[in-house]
């Protein structure tokens, strides 16, 4: 009697249990980066990336467990977005917010940056700002997973968001595309189509129609003799 009923137990507790063992949990996290998209070109001589958020480490905030931290995201953009083509001046990327808070079953990923520009030391002569957040809402069996891919979510609404506002609020301060080389024609080009009834091209010019021909003086008949 008692080993049928621990073995019915047993039998309960096996979907539960092979559920256990089937949930693994990702180990996979690839660095976010963004050299794919195309980069702001600043006429600067120099860019620096200051960090001016620190996340405070305790609960509400979670941004420790998460595989890729929001503010190395945030550098990863910077590194990968900014270009200094320009030979003086200085340009300062600031992460002023890059935070990850869980409430209960709701994770909210809010980041924030500005990008300053400084043609002489401690003179300002431009910036422009951008937000982004996403959050989630319900259960979070793998928080780390679900950290990665909110903050994943997060940066790819603050590329978007970033460039519109620098384009917005630094035109002056961006550099445009390098032109294309200008390719070469062909000395000897196929001749065109001529149109129907047209003379081919290398035909003589028309010559004009003769005119009337003069008449011809009469002789006169003389009489015999």
């Amino acid at each position: 009697m008692h080993a049928s009923l621990l073995t019915r137990r047993a039998s309960l507790l096996l979907p539960f249990l092979l559920a256990a063992c089937g949930h693994k949990e990702r180990m996979d996290f690839p660095p976010l980066r963004y050299n794919f998209l195309p980069p702001l070109r600043l006429n600067v001589a120099s860019i620096t990336v200051e960090q001016r958020f620190y996340p405070s480490g305790i609960a509400p905030d979670v941004t420790a467990m998460d595989p890729v931290h929001p503010v190395e995201a945030l550098r990863a953009m910077a590194d990968d977005r900014l270009q200094a083509l320009g030979t003086s001046g200085q340009a300062v990327f600031g992460i002023t917010n890059a935070s990850l808070t869980r409430r209960d079953d709701l994770i909210i990923c809010a980041l924030a940056v500005v990008l300053e520009i400084y043609p002489t030391p401690g003179v300002r002569s431009g910036f422009a700002q951008a937000n982004a957040s996403r959050q989630h809402t319900g259960d979070a069996d793998d928080l780390r997973d679900t950290l990665y891919e909110i903050t994943k979510a997060t940066m790819n609404a603050m590329n978007v968001e970033f460039e519109y506002q620098v384009r917005r609020n630094l035109q002056p301060w961006l550099l445009s595309a390098a032109p294309s080389p200008v390719q070469q024609q062909p000395l000897e080009t196929a001749p065109a189509d001529v149109p129907p009834g047209a003379p081919p091209p290398d035909a003589p010019p028309p010559q004009p129609p003769p005119g009337p021909l003069a008449p011809q003086p009469q002789q006169l008949a003389l009489p015999p003799r």
